[in-house]
Order: C-alpha cells, then structure tokens, then sequence
C-alpha cells in the first residue's frame, strides 16, 4: 500500500505542474506581456478577452488552442483558435457478474448474479472560440459548463 502512494504523488505533482494558467504563461512570456497595452494587461492577468486584442495577447490569457480554422466571411479572412475540455458521461450498464466466495467451516460458494455497474468516460467538447480579423480579435464565444 506504501509503494501505491509513493507512486500517487509524483504523478499528482506532474500534472499539476503541466496545468497552465496566465499567471504562468505570463511568468514564462514576460517580454511579451510588456508588450501589450495597459489595459489588454489587466484583462490578461484575469484570463480574459476583448475586441482589439492580438493572437499573442490571447495566447496568454488563454493558453494555446486546441485547433485553429481559416477561412472567409463576409469577403475577409479569418482565423478561428478553437479551444476545447474534456467533459464527463456517467453511465450505467446492467451485465452478468460471476464471484466465489468461502463460507461458514471453509466451503466455497460459487455465485451468478446481474448488477447495476456505473462508469464514468469522458469525452471531447468545445470549450471556446476566439476569431480574429487582419491580426485582430473580432469576436468570440465560450460554452458555460452545465456539470
């Protein structure tokens, strides 16, 4: 049971450390962050967006996306940063189980049973979107999260 924990920790330290935020990209991009005007700076730190604001901007208050998507609308092109997070399904699933077990001076009792089995997966889901116009953002949009 020791050995178990001993391999938990280092692999809870390794994923928080992998965990981004714009503290940390701004920590890691301080050049960059100097660059940006004083205003799309405070809303950075908060992780925010607004109108105006360059892809390097959004970079650090949001992170980098999960995919980008070019194209034309309305006659002008555009990039869309697509950003997304994992989502989890709860399920159940009713199935045959089979189990033995010793009882009362030692003799094994085999059984067959039908149970209710939960399980949890996690699927992909669109998080947010950023668009920018000529190096701009134009707008953008993010999903609340209903779990």
């Amino acid at each position: 049971m020791k050995i178990h924990h001993l391999l938990i920790i280092p692999l809870i330290a390794l994923l928080a450390s992998c965990s981004s935020n714009p503290t940390t990209r701004i920590q890691k991009n301080p050049a960059l962050y100097r660059q940006l005007p004083t205003e799309h700076q405070e809303l950075v730190s908060q992780g925010k967006i607004a109108r105006g604001m360059t892809p390097p901007a959004v970079f650090l208050a949001m992170g980098n996306p999960d995919s980008k998507t070019t194209g034309e609308q309305h006659g002008k092109n555009f990039e869309r940063w697509n950003y997304n997070v994992m989502v989890p399904v709860y399920s159940h699933s009713f199935s045959p189980h089979y189990g033995s077990r010793y009882g009362r001076c030692g003799y094994r009792n085999d059984y067959y049973g039908l149970g209710l089995h939960p399980s949890v997966h996690y699927t992909i889901g669109h998080s947010a979107s950023v668009q920018f116009s000529k190096g701009k953002v134009t707008e953008w949009n993010s999903v609340r999260k209903n779990f």
